[in-house]
């Protein structure tokens, strides 16, 4: 079964990854604008019709920019903790064959793919991250979260593909331009994880036997990627891992897609 992980776009102006297990196509979060979202996915070989459904992590615009537009034109069943839908049922009226609501604390399948929804410490009602199984493959979302817990942690371990956050370097944003309200949200329990929240949560994942893990949502204001790398380098390193043979670190960008990973 062909296996592919593509972070079609990461950062705080839109966020969009596709998965495919097989013949199923899932695209995770919708955060661009539907004609970027359609040339990113044909530049891939998927046809946007194509795809099984979206699933949303929360309603933030840079989340579900794109989705109503792309949910209208292309029929396709958009998956939403119960909370979010109630938050973002004004922006997404969609007819209910394609409203697809879940227990943040329930998993669910999608054609033969096992999706384990988690809840995740981010200011919005119901965010979600989530793990996705088929076939012996794991791909994991942990983006938008203030802090890590041991329920997210034990959720996503074992993941043979982790999508993490790597938002901003502490320093760089106390020493930043942003007001300081948003500097505090940023830095809060329910805002984003740092460069080196990142790098802590690596070093209980690692061991688990995570090999794939792409450092998502950087900021462009407060953060660089050599920043975010260096963190997470240094952690795997410590832990004795051998970088591109135990342990694959990788960046995301807002503007294009990242290496994929193709099993």
């Amino acid at each position: 079964m062909q296996f592919e992980f593509h972070s079609l776009f990461s950062g705080s102006k839109g966020n969009a990854s596709l998965v495919r297990f097989g013949e199923t196509l899932l695209l995770v979060d919708a955060g661009v604008s539907c004609r970027a979202l359609e040339t990113a996915l044909r530049q891939r070989g998927v046809q946007p019709e194509s795809l099984r459904a979206v699933l949303v992590t929360h309603e933030h615009s840079d989340h579900i920019r794109g989705l109503p537009l792309f949910a209208k034109r292309y029929g396709t069943p958009v998956y939403a903790s119960y909370g979010t839908w109630a938050s973002m049922q004004g922006q997404l009226p969609l007819p209910g064959r394609q409203r697809m609501e879940f227990d943040p604390d329930q998993d669910f399948y999608i054609d033969g793919v096992n999706v384990s929804p988690f809840p995740i410490p981010h200011d919005t009602p119901m965010p979600v991250g989530y793990s996705l199984e088929c076939m012996g493959k794991k791909v994991s979302f942990a983006t938008d979260l203030g802090h890590t817990t041991p329920k997210i942690l034990g959720c996503v371990a074992r993941s043979d593909v982790l999508l993490l956050e790597a938002n901003h370097d502490v320093e760089m944003l106390k020493a930043g331009p942003y007001p300081y309200s948003l500097k505090k949200r940023i830095l809060g329990r329910y805002g984003h994880l740092s460069n080196d929240a990142c790098a802590s949560a690596l070093a209980a994942l690692l061991p688990t036997g995570v090999r794939r893990v792409f450092l998502g949502h950087l900021s462009q204001e407060n953060n660089s990627p050599e920043l975010a790398l260096s963190a997470a380098t240094s952690t795997a390193l410590a832990l004795g891992a051998e970088l591109d043979g135990d342990v694959f670190l990788r960046l995301t960008y807002q503007d294009r897609a990242a290496e994929p990973v193709l099993l």
